[in-house]
């Protein structure tokens, strides 16, 4: 088995291992911060750049002049404006800031998929997925490394499916995104709910009683005594998880636990920055708006704050 191989390999069968004694699991898929720079418009405009641009990128920024920096950030305003209609709405502002802050997982997705893309046609089937992933191992029904290689496929096919919307088991590099990164698509919640639940309930009933909510974090391990953390799990899952109160967590319920409705950081970052930015208060942007603060979106060598604020405060 081959590195990528292994690796790949490794992160599907992840799912089935189980804690060590005192280590808790975390299967709750929060919605990240946009910046770990605190948001203060009164001292400098750093979160607003990392939520707009991604970090990485917004560093890029910093190096040009405030001339590129207005060029450059024209050419994205032409990206955000999905309809093309002339205006950046506070819905497109936000899909472009979860697309930036994305860039992470894209990046994964764009190194893996030349090795799946076999044909090179740009599209990857399921077949070759398949073929790549599991080809060489299916053949031996009993593998030396302890790896169940026939139902890690049944599952991979069936959320190769789920992330295939149009049916035709041939996937897009965003359906393909959504194939590796479920957790990230709305469309695909159900399937991870899914996984989970079969990965937790191991007396297939359908359900996850206490027990196995506090077997998937903490194995006894032969201990007595239970770490105050296991203690504080049981009294959540009796007090919150447990929603109807009748000893276990259901479907509903667990998607509440692992996909939590969490404060939409792009939503809000989106709407101050239409907020600041709406010169005639139309409720959307336009290019021009949207480049007369660039200061405000993006970074430049010589971007004087004092003057900036000036602006700032004129809106």
């Amino acid at each position: 088995m081959d590195l990528r191989q292994f690796l790949l390999c490794l992160s599907l069968y992840t799912a089935f291992a189980l804690s060590k004694p005192t280590e808790k699991k975390d299967r709750v898929h929060h919605e990240p911060q946009l910046s770990d720079k605190v948001h203060n418009d009164a001292q400098n405009f750093d979160y607003d750049h990392d939520a707009f641009l991604g970090a990485e990128e917004a560093k890029t920024f910093d190096q040009l002049t405030p001339e590129e920096s207005k060029e450059r950030l024209g050419m994205i305003v032409d990206k955000i404006d999905a309809d093309k209609d002339g205006f950046v709405t506070e819905g497109e502002l936000k899909s472009w800031i979860k697309h930036a802050q994305k860039k992470y997982i894209y990046d994964n997705v764009e190194n893996q998929w030349h090795e799946f893309d076999m044909n090179q046609d740009g599209l990857i089937s399921w077949d070759e997925y398949r073929n790549v992933t599991y080809g060489t191992y299916l053949d031996d029904p009993d593998p030396d490394d302890g790896f169940n290689y026939k139902q890690m496929m049944v599952r991979d096919e069936r959320r190769f499916k789920m992330a295939d919307k149009d049916g035709d088991l041939i996937a897009t590099k965003e359906e393909f995104t959504a194939f590796l990164h479920p957790e990230e698509y709305d469309y695909m919640k159900d399937i991870v709910v899914q996984e989970t639940m079969e990965d937790i309930d191991k007396n297939a009933d359908g359900f996850i009683d206490l027990e196995e909510y506090i077997g998937d974090m903490y194995s006894h391990d032969g201990n007595a005594d239970e770490p105050e953390w296991v203690k504080t799990e049981r009294e959540q899952f009796v007090e919150f998880r447990d929603k109807n109160r009748d000893g276990k967590m259901d479907k509903e319920e667990t998607k509440d636990w692992i996909l939590p409705s969490d404060y939409d950081h792009a939503e809000a970052e989106a709407r101050h920055l239409v907020y600041e930015s709406d010169q005639n208060k139309d409720g959307k942007l336009t290019k021009e708006e949207i480049v007369d603060k660039y200061d405000l979106f993006v970074g430049s060598q010589a971007t004087d704050f004092g003057e900036a604020l000036v602006r700032h405060d004129e809106f």
